[in-house]
């Protein structure tokens, strides 16, 4: 039996998505990364992606792609919705109207089909474009580590922009603990340098909104105690079992504090969220989620792309 797909190529900005993509890790599958963001040269991303002559696109954020670009492209495309807007009827918070306005301004005539990170902003989505799919974004499976022992003390690491919002978080314990903070762009061989080095990984929302952010299910792939804001969906994960829920700022020292003290105190709790890290593996879930998307009815009837970028002879 021959796989429906040969070539899966990822379209975004490498420090960010890089880690969100499918690297090398089936045989049956060639992937490659294609760096672009808002305002890149289309052309010459065009003539990458030419010559890679992939069965299927997918682009995290696909607002970045200008109008028709995509419109001679003999491939699959997927647009992934990975940013944060507002949910239902209201304005929402200041920073998530912004990311809509920017999403926006999307060519829906670009994709085939769009998948949303958070099933929540599906319906606002929709007033833009229609949303085929929920899945949070998976993780690359390069980041998948055992769960360590802890020796010593705990390390902890936070990888995100500084906001207010986080530093009411972290400033309190990044000196009297040992807590890393990138703020800045971390790329994905540095990201995995980092994950090996710690064992805490901290999640903070960006603003005072709730989110599901894909840093979560990263730092339970490599093993680590998550300690993070509510998340909002959990998409399968429990609270308090496959990670520690911080509900106020003082909690996260009291954490870190009873870590620094008895470092195997939540061990379990690190191994029941490793184990369902295997939710997010790359590997997994991109396979499915193309086949689904290569054999989707509807764009079959609709003469899309999709019906035809795959040769008839590698189909089953």
């Amino acid at each position: 039996m021959t796989s429906p797909l040969n070539r899966l190529a990822f379209v975004g900005q490498r420090t960010f998505f890089e880690a969100c993509a499918l690297g090398d890790e089936r045989r049956d599958l060639r992937t490659a990364f294609f760096e672009f963001r808002k305002g890149g040269d289309a052309d010459h991303l065009l003539a990458e992606l030419h010559a890679f002559a992939p069965h299927v696109v997918v682009v995290f954020r696909p607002e970045i792609i200008p109008a028709g670009c995509f419109r001679d492209l003999r491939a699959a495309r997927l647009g992934f919705l990975t940013e944060p807007i507002p949910r239902g009827a209201g304005a929402g918070h200041p920073d998530q109207a912004r990311r809509l306005w920017e999403l926006e301004q999307v060519d829906p005539s670009n994709f085939d089909r769009v998948v949303s990170f958070d099933p929540l902003i599906a319906r606002t989505a929709s007033g833009v474009l229609d949303v085929w799919r929920s899945v949070p974004l998976p993780v690359a499976d390069r980041y998948y580590m055992p769960v360590r022992p802890i020796r010593g003390r705990p390390r902890a690491l936070f990888v995100g922009r500084s906001t207010p919002h986080r530093e009411y978080f972290l400033t309190p314990v990044k000196h009297a603990y040992d807590v890393l903070h990138m703020a800045f762009g971390v790329d994905a061989a540095e990201l995995e340098r980092l994950l090996a080095e710690h064992e805490v990984g901290i999640n903070l929302h960006n603003e005072p909104y709730p989110s599901f952010e894909n840093r979560v299910p990263i730092h339970l792939a490599a093993g680590h105690l998550v300690i993070s804001e509510p998340l909002s969906p959990l998409h399968g994960l429990e609270p308090g079992v496959d990670f520690l829920e911080l509900g106020w700022p003082g909690l996260l020292a009291n954490t870190l504090e009873t870590l620094a003290r008895f470092p195997g105190a939540y061990e379990r709790v690190r191994v029941r969220g490793r184990m369902k890290a295997e939710l997010f593996r790359a590997s997994r879930v991109y396979p499915r989620l193309v086949a689904d998307l290569l054999t989707d009815p509807e764009a079959a009837q609709t003469g899309s792309p999709i019906s035809t970028s795959v040769p008839l002879g590698s189909r089953t």
